[in-house]
């Protein structure tokens, strides 16, 4: 009873989720694919491809919103109090539904390892593809159109067909002087692969100006053609949406699963100590020793006299303006390496913490799932109340805590002014309590969210203060 009680409501508020964070998508990028000419398909397999990314945020939401209805409503019918009646505690009945959980707990980890790194690959050089896709290439009556490099076309009137055009001008800068084309009518078709769009002008004047031959004749020569018919062809080759090569894509930290970033990782930190290491290699050779040393790895030194001030003491007068000079370039280039070298090592560094917060996070979308049934469950059945009235308003507040908590982690791992493993995981080890706190308040029937015995409380409360 309690599986069925839970299921129909999980897999409707999961798809409610992920239809609200798609609307969401498509109000983000709705200037990048509405007027591109892009097929159906196209925007199909978008949208496909964002649903699956978005799981990771729909999926502990569903969970949080469907448990706190489902006790929410057996608490509301008085089912839980058969249920205690009967002699089953309140965990006795909730342990079906974590055997449940705790599957849907580890089908999302397999599902954030194996399948959303995959999703992220194809959503990502797909949107990357559609971002950097032309417009489509529409003439609009009155209006002139600069979408073909190098071309304005002008069209004043558009018969219904929107084949046929009136009084058409063409501006050419595509050559190094000016071309000007009138026509009276004309109609324009695309090839059968739509890679060129043919005009036929009629009843037409041609304007052209050029500059002279050579260097020594800079006259310009203007030179108008009449015309009854002539053909402009224009390639639209642009405008067609192609693909990029995914493999460009997966270098990025988001598109790997656990083994690959576990790899990197690796790699990325014996770069960064190998670049530590050499750092001694690269500065000590730019050091002088001035020393008494007898022998310095087994090179003898010359003896340097002792000064009483200044090194310049050992240094002629005559020669101390090159020295200081000298000192100086060196200084200036020591600076400049290590500035550099401190720039690298810290490049590496932020890899290595995008490489260890990726890892987590794919940890913890499962225990995220967890954590907020071990919160909704025993607060449905402490609020009592079920449907889509205070259920969505209660699992929304908790939520939006437990996301405002995660991020402002996640942003400070990616930052490192926070350990990787303690800001991915501070949500968790935050609502961690509260939910063990719910789960015993729930099982002694504690009235915590009971408005009417706060009400009796401060009725009592203020007779004994009148009295």
């Amino acid at each position: 009873m309690v599986l069925k009680a839970f299921i129909r409501p999980f897999i409707v508020t999961f798809f409610i989720v992920m239809f609200v964070l798609l609307m969401l998508f498509l109000f983000k990028y709705i200037d990048d694919l509405i007027g591109k000419g892009f097929q159906w398909y196209v925007i199909l397999q978008l949208m496909w491809y964002a649903s699956a990314t978005n799981v990771a945020m729909a999926l502990p939401l569903a969970m949080l919103l469907s448990s706190i209805m489902t006790f929410g409503s057996l608490g509301e019918n008085y089912e839980l109090v058969a249920i205690k009646a009967a002699g089953i505690s309140l965990q006795k009945a909730m342990a079906p539904l974590v055997v449940l959980v705790s599957i849907l707990s580890i089908c999302a980890f397999l599902f954030s390892d194996y399948m959303l790194p995959v999703a992220n690959l194809k959503f990502g050089s797909l949107l990357w593809d559609v971002r950097n896709q032309k417009s489509a290439f529409l003439i609009k009556e009155g209006v002139f159109n600069s979408s073909i490099q190098g071309y304005s076309i002008r069209v004043q009137k558009k018969d219904p067909d929107e084949r046929t055009l009136h009084n058409v001008i063409i501006y050419d800068h595509s050559s190094n002087g000016n071309i000007v084309l009138r026509a009276r009518y004309g109609t324009m078709d695309k090839t059968p692969d739509e890679n060129y769009l043919i005009l036929n002008l009629h009843d037409g004047v041609r304007y052209e100006e050029t500059t002279g031959d050579g260097a020594y004749n800079p006259r310009q020569r203007f030179t108008r053609y009449k015309f009854k018919e002539t053909t402009q062809k224009f390639d639209l080759s642009a405008f067609k949406h192609t693909r990029t090569d995914e493999n460009l894509f997966k270098s990025s930290y988001a598109m790997m699963n656990l083994k690959q970033l576990s790899h990197f990782r690796d790699s990325t930190e014996r770069v960064a100590d190998s670049t530590v290491k050499s750092y001694s290699k690269v500065i000590l050779p730019m050091f002088r020793l001035y020393s008494g040393a007898a022998q310095v790895s087994g090179v003898p030194v010359k003896k340097v006299p002792e000064y009483k001030n200044t090194v310049l003491d050992v240094i002629p007068k005559h020669e101390r303006s090159n020295a200081i000079s000298s000192a100086q370039n060196e200084i200036r280039s020591m600076k400049d390496m290590v500035t550099s070298k401190a720039i690298e090592k810290t490049d590496y560094i932020k890899s290595i913490l995008r490489f260890i917060v990726e890892y987590q996070k794919k940890l913890t979308l499962a225990a995220s799932c967890l954590v907020l049934f071990s919160i909704g469950a025993p607060l449905g059945a402490i609020i009592r109340k079920g449907g889509l009235g205070l259920p969505v308003v209660m699992s929304v507040i908790f939520f939006l805590f437990y996301h405002i908590i995660s991020q402002i982690g996640e942003k400070s791992a990616k930052a490192g002014t926070m350990e990787p493993i303690l800001g991915m995981w501070i949500a968790i080890l935050v609502l961690a309590p509260l939910g063990m706190f719910l789960t015993y308040k729930a099982a002694v029937d504690s009235a915590i969210f009971d408005v009417d015995s706060y009400k009796r409380k401060f009725l009592k409360l203020f007779k004994k203060e009148k009295e």
